[in-house]
């Protein structure tokens, strides 16, 4: 299971690579989702894939008493969704916000959108 879900992550990260690589906003901003869902899904192969039982004390006893789940890579997990449904928001709207006033969604496109620089003094006389 491990194997499919390593081939799986390497997926993801590339096909994220080829869409941060595109010059569209949408595209850039898809092409960060999926690396966020690779590197989320590389963080739960890495916590080692297993039936366990959840990490519950029970009563009487000062740890568990068979092998429990590792409940970090879970906690990680669920935090960086959180944290990357944010982004996600957050990007999507700067880039609506950049197409309305600047009516580009080319990241080329908005290099023309920047002012002329000063003119320079002269180099050498």
């Amino acid at each position: 299971m491990e194997t499919a879900l390593a081939v799986l992550v390497g997926l993801f990260v590339s096909v994220a690579i080829y869409l941060l690589l595109s010059r569209a906003l949408i595209r850039m901003l898809l092409g960060l989702v999926i690396l966020g869902n690779g590197v989320n899904l590389l963080i739960f192969t890495a916590g080692r894939l297993a039936s366990a039982t959840p990490p519950i004390v029970p009563a009487g006893l000062s740890a568990p008493a068979g092998p429990t789940a590792n409940p970090l890579p879970q906690a990680l997990i669920l935090t960086a969704i959180v944290i990357g449904f944010a982004m996600f928001a957050f990007l999507l709207v700067l880039a609506m916000q950049a197409y309305r006033t600047l009516g580009a969604e080319r990241s080329d496109q908005l290099r023309l959108a920047e002012p002329e620089p000063p003119p320079q003094p002269p180099l050498s006389y």
